[in-house]
């Protein structure tokens, strides 16, 4: 007697019509999930895509010469030498002092860029030798909201400062930001006034102040400490200025010249001394503060 409550066997899985004939094939497929997703990088200029250990090798710089955003740890790993560095702790500030919400309350916006980026905010700060050159160097991470400017970066940028001060020593300054923080108000507006008062202490002790401007700076950031640097350098392409090009054309009603806000332009015009490429900024920023301090050098 036959009993048809007994469970049936499962069938088996069998792959698609090519997997009978070469059985190793399944296998293979199953294992694509182990290839990376970031394995390649699209070039944003020719749209070329680009093995990203070769771009890693390349600083970031495309073939086309585009210098692509980078992180502030990369910043900072390539500007000093052999990559050493000691990291300055950046101060804490209060959170949300507005209790700003746009949709999403500002305090859900920090910590989900804060999980993204693994630290406090937009700036990072380290002191090591710059091309033989001791030297304080502060960077602002297009990253991190913008590389929006409020209270935590002025405090990080005054603290930049007065490290410097206190060592004797040049501080260098990396721009990238789209303008003041609009979730602090008016607070954020007020760290252009602040970070203009960390300036003119340096300038107090003769200390060379030295600006890279890199892709993009706008907004409060151009009126404030990006452009009261002694030297004004700048990344090939970088975007520059205050308002936007639209808006500059729409309030105007004119068309702008090609190459408008870009480095290169701004070379042009004396807004920027020298347009840089990044494998040969540490050297130029390493003569410059040399120069610069004229042969006051204090071990960092």
């Amino acid at each position: 007697m036959v009993d048809n409550n007994t469970p049936k066997p499962a069938p088996e899985k069998r792959g698609g019509w090519l997997s009978r004939f070469a059985p190793g094939v399944r296998k293979i497929v199953s294992r694509r999930s182990d290839t990376p997703d970031n394995l390649w990088v699209k070039d944003p200029d020719s749209g070329e895509m680009l093995y990203r250990s070769d771009l890693e090798t390349a600083l970031w710089v495309t073939p086309s010469g585009r210098h692509m955003r980078i992180n502030a740890e990369q910043r900072l790993r390539y500007t000093f030498d052999g990559g050493r560095y000691e990291a300055i702790a950046t101060p804490d500030v209060p959170e949300d002092p507005l209790k700003f919400s746009d949709g999403k309350s500002y305090k859900d916006r920090l910590s989900a860029a804060r999980k993204a980026a693994g630290r406090k905010d937009t700036m990072m700060i380290g002191l090591g030798d710059v091309d033989n050159t001791p030297a304080v160097v502060i960077v602002q991470d297009f990253s991190f909201m913008g590389g929006s400017l409020g209270t935590a970066a002025g405090e990080a940028f005054i603290t930049a400062a007065r490290a410097a001060v206190e060592r004797d020593v040049p501080l260098v300054c990396f721009t990238a930001a789209g303008g003041a923080r609009m979730q602090e108000g008016a607070l954020s507006l007020m760290q252009m006034a602040r970070s203009t008062l960390a300036v003119q202490e340096l300038k107090a002790a003769r200390l060379p102040y030295v600006v890279v401007l890199t892709d993009p700076t706008t907004g409060g950031v151009t009126a404030s400490y990006a452009m009261l640097g002694d030297v004004h350098l700048a990344e090939p392409g970088a975007l520059i200025g205050f308002a936007g090009a639209r808006v500059i054309e729409s309030t105007i009603r004119e068309k702008l010249p090609p190459g408008f806000q870009r480095a290169e332009y701004l070379q042009e015009k004396g807004m920027v001394d020298k347009v840089v490429a990044r494998s040969d900024l540490p050297e130029t920023l390493g003569k410059l503060l040399s120069m610069l301090m004229g042969g006051r050098r204090k071990a960092a």
